[in-house]
């Protein structure tokens, strides 16, 4: 019997996306921020900017090779911000700040409608709630939910930036399971992408999976093999979930 639904966050908890304002604004926060700590990048913004790119292009591709992530001790002076030399002493000190600061500049979040009413509906129901997200931050996560009202919904929240495993790899979800102390086959899975959430959670076993459709979905799913793994149903909203789970998972469902 299905008894434990486990989210991703942005995408699915939380609409995400971001432009070229936010991309700016994020660059100009960042350089602000190094020179308040005695960090000088040593040239202009457009440069400051197409260093920083290569930086992020850089970690993408390493994260890539076995959907692995670093601390943001790591990322940042060894990739982000590379090209500068800065002093990592000086540097490692402030780099969770700046990992916090990137999560929530470069990408504009916002709570999806319903969701706080979803999470109600299916507490009552007598699910147990938890979080699986990559990140590269330490405690992004952990705050945004706090933001939003509903981290005490969730009984645990296992981050890629802790666990050092990225979505779609298996053991990310296997640690989840193992401090929820759950089932696989017991659980469902809702993400936004099939590339990350769906082949991830398929292949550790989940007995179901949600897939809704976001912003950068499609940007993160481009190349897919027509035979990769399939959610179980699409929805496009997050209230949608909780008729479903009530058809598909009778034992659950009010009387």
């Amino acid at each position: 019997m299905l008894n434990t639904v486990l989210f991703d966050m942005g995408g699915t908890l939380e609409d995400v996306w971001n432009n070229q304002e936010t991309q700016a604004a994020v660059m100009k926060a960042l350089r602000e921020r190094l020179l308040a700590y005695g960090l000088d990048p040593g040239c202009g913004p457009e440069e400051f900017e197409n260093r920083v790119l290569a930086g992020l292009k850089a970690y993408k591709a390493w994260c890539a090779v076995g959907n692995l992530e670093k601390k943001p001790e790591e990322i940042w002076p060894d990739f982000y911000l590379a090209a500068f030399g800065f002093d990592r002493e000086k540097l490692v000190p402030i780099t969770e700040e700046l990992a916090n600061m990137w999560e929530v500049t470069f990408f504009h979040r916002e709570l999806r409608p319903g969701v706080k009413e979803m999470l109600e509906a299916l507490k009552a129901r007598g699910y147990r709630l938890g979080v699986i997200s990559n990140n590269a931050s330490l405690y992004n996560v952990f705050n945004v939910l706090e933001e939003y009202g509903i981290r005490d919904y969730m009984e645990d929240v296992t981050v890629s930036s802790i666990t050092g495993y990225r979505k779609p790899h298996p053991e990310i979800f296997r640690i989840s399971l193992r401090q929820m102390r759950a089932r696989a086959e017991e659980c469902v899975y809702v993400g936004d992408t099939i590339s990350r959430d769906v082949i991830g959670s398929k292949r550790a076993g989940f007995g179901k999976c949600v897939k809704i459709g976001s912003h950068l979905a499609a940007e993160r799913d481009v190349g897919l093999a027509p035979d990769v793994e399939q959610p179980d149903v699409v929805i496009t909203d997050i209230r949608e979930l909780v008729p479903w789970l009530d058809a598909v998972n009778p034992a659950m469902a009010p009387k």
